[in-house]
């Protein structure tokens, strides 16, 4: 969030956001391939492991629309017209769509401390913003809304496909597909038309931006292979303390709200603490 909102304004002079996220979307894909193709030399390991079934192809087509194609037209278009605060406080509101979701069709089980996890999370990313009384929804905050919904419904698809694809080739396909799909539509509405003004300070936004999505991208669906869809998104939240500590070291800007980052950093423990005794059921009783 905080690199992507330096790299939309510096984009705006000379193009606008949805040709922006699609050059650092084709750059995170490039990146993923490469992995993915340095894996396959080596004689086809567990990383690689491949759709076989139609079924899988149409989830893999279904993640790259809705988590790598159409959300991010929608996120970055409002980013630039909604205000930082307001949009990373709805972004980080996808733990309870995902939470509900997961409960519904993957058949998680959200227990009290999953409960307690997103309640501190999201009070406490409430109070980073000022409260429920600052946010507006206005055109730029309903798409980041979209976007939103739109990926918390890729999460649970994704959970699904990760049972039988591998996370990189999910990955792969999820960024590979939508920048597809992204060029698609750019080239459709002209957005490539007039790049005169590109200079190396545009190039390198992509570049850096698009190394950071490729990481993000893989590390998640790794992840999410790994534990439940909740415990994964909740601990997203805890971004928060990124963020400000990246505002406040190269904006200048004074930290925000201690008691909402408490809460923050207490909700992302409190999930790790669920997920270590999922994962040893024996200390609960000892």
């Amino acid at each position: 969030m905080f690199a992507n909102g330096y790299g939309v304004r510096a984009w705006v002079e000379i193009s606008d956001p949805t040709t922006y996220t699609t050059l650092k979307n084709g750059v995170a894909a490039l990146i993923l391939l490469v992995v993915f193709a340095t894996a396959r030399l080596r004689h086809r390991t567990p990383l690689t492991r491949r759709p076989e079934r139609p079924g899988h192809w149409v989830g893999l087509a279904v993640v790259a629309l809705v988590g790598g194609a159409l959300p991010f037209v929608l996120f970055f278009e409002g980013l630039a017209m909604a205000s930082s605060v307001q949009s990373a406080f709805i972004h980080k509101t996808l733990v309870v769509w995902v939470a509900i979701l997961a409960v519904i069709i993957l058949r998680e089980k959200v227990g009290s401390l999953q409960l307690v996890a997103i309640g501190l999370l999201v009070v406490g990313h409430t109070v980073l913003t000022g409260g429920f009384g600052e946010i507006e929804l206005g055109l730029g905050e309903m798409l980041i809304l979209a976007a939103t919904l739109l990926w918390s419904v890729e999460v649970v698809i994704a959970k699904k496909l990760l049972f039988d694809i591998s996370s990189h080739t999910l990955a792969v396909a999820r960024m590979g597909g939508g920048s597809a799909l992204l060029i698609g539509y750019t080239l459709l509405r002209g957005g490539f038309s007039d790049m005169s003004g590109i200079g190396w300070e545009h190039v390198l936004w992509i570049l850096a931006t698009g190394l950071i999505l490729a990481g993000y991208v893989g590390t998640w669906f790794a992840a999410l292979a790994r534990a439940p869809a909740v415990d994964v998104t909740a601990v997203l939240v805890g971004g928060a303390f990124v963020t400000a500590l990246l505002r406040g070291m190269v904006a200048g800007s004074a930290l925000p709200s201690p008691l909402g980052l408490g809460l923050i950093g207490v909700g992302v423990l409190v999930v790790f603490l669920g997920n270590y005794r999922f994962r040893h059921p024996g200390l609960s009783s000892s």
